[in-house]
């Protein structure tokens, strides 16, 4: 739990609520510690304290509410932040990523779902996936294949959606093109396995880590430029003779969007997925435009996530998604303050702590 910004967490006892009638109590198994927890810890957006961390969950439910008819008790499911309430007009537009209602709080006037004595403790996205259990509406659940494993599953409902949905959906790449993929953290490098499982031609990998390189290279890179040694745009264009059809940035920062923007082709389209700061301004040449090139965003890769996770499981069942790459290290939820910290300067793709 986090009671103040820029401080550790600490390990505290709160009071869960029964499940309302659209709400599932699940037990946690395996909880992904993503850089966006770091960067809330830290006080990127003034959230209510005190507030439990963690949106990247996998789990078994334990108790439904009354008209719960999605899931049942012993079912193994995996969250997602992009939650969903199928009625406003962005969920009728099909685009659940931009819901209106995630329901990710009770209605006004409702009892909270946790307490810490009398006081209300706010879960992260509606989910706060560092703990033993999850009050969560019915909504940001979706039901896993039996022998998919849990710890595997918790990579998908972030990172997994985010990168693999960035180049299926947002970006749109087709077999037979070319992608740039700057950033090869835990996005990056399922964006870099989404390029391979469409059929890209080239895949090139971008970042400033030889390791992170290395990883990029084991799941479907075809080449992988050191940012830190040389200009990525001029290495790309070399490698290409000329440009890459689809850049995808992964960082959130002003020079990578504009480098991503630059390294185009004639009518490439640059797709950003990195999460920049509300004030970030970025500059293009509008000459480049001319040329039909397209600077764009995605949120959390246009998933639709009750669809996109099942079959991201099936192709990890039948050994064609390499999560296990992924998975860089198991921990306890007492070591989740280092966990935090390493995510700093995090040379691994992901840690999860398992319950």
């Amino acid at each position: 739990m986090l009671h103040r910004f820029g401080s550790e967490v600490q390990i505290e006892d709160v009071r869960t609520a029964d499940p309302a009638p659209d709400e599932v109590l699940v037990r946690t198994a395996a909880s992904g510690v993503c850089h966006t927890d770091r960067t809330m810890q830290n006080g990127a957006n003034a959230l209510p304290l005190p507030l439990i961390l963690g949106h990247e969950v996998a789990g078994v439910v334990e108790a439904v509410g009354r008209d719960v008819t999605d899931v049942r008790p012993g079912d193994a499911v995996a969250t997602c932040a992009s939650s969903f309430c199928g009625v406003c007009r962005w969920c009728q537009r099909g685009a659940l990523q931009h819901c209106e209602n995630k329901g990710r709080s009770r209605p006004a006037g409702s009892p909270p779902r946790l307490t810490l004595g009398d006081a209300p403790v706010e879960p992260f996205v509606g989910l706060g996936g560092f703990a033993e259990q999850l009050l969560v509406h019915e909504r940001t659940l979706v039901k896993l294949p039996g022998d998919m494993p849990l710890d595997k599953a918790a990579l998908l409902g972030c990172a997994g959606i985010t990168g693999l949905g960035a180049v299926r959906h947002a970006a749109g790449v087709r077999a037979g093109e070319t992608v740039a993929i700057i950033g090869c953290g835990g996005v990056g490098l399922n964006a870099v396995m989404g390029a391979r499982l469409v059929g890209a031609a080239r895949i090139i990998a971008i970042d400033r880590l030889p390791a992170k390189l290395d990883l990029a290279r084991r799941l479907g890179a075809t080449d992988t430029i050191d940012a830190s040694e040389v200009d990525p745009v001029e290495a790309v264009r070399e490698l290409t003779g000329g440009g890459v059809d689809h850049a995808i940035e992964v960082v959130g920062i002003a020079a990578t969007i504009e480098q991503a923007f630059a390294m185009l082709d004639t009518m490439g389209t640059a797709t950003v997925v990195g999460v920049a700061h509300p004030d970030l301004k970025v500059q293009i040449p509008a000459a480049q435009l001319l040329l039909e090139k397209r600077l764009q965003g995605t949120k959390m890769g246009s998933t639709r996530f009750r669809l996109d996770i099942p079959f991201y499981c099936d192709l990890y069942l039948s050994g064609r998604l390499d999560l296990d790459a992924l998975l860089s290290e198991t921990i306890g939820l007492d070591e989740v303050n280092r966990a935090l910290e390493d995510l700093d300067a995090p040379t691994g793709a992901r840690t999860v702590i398992t319950f």
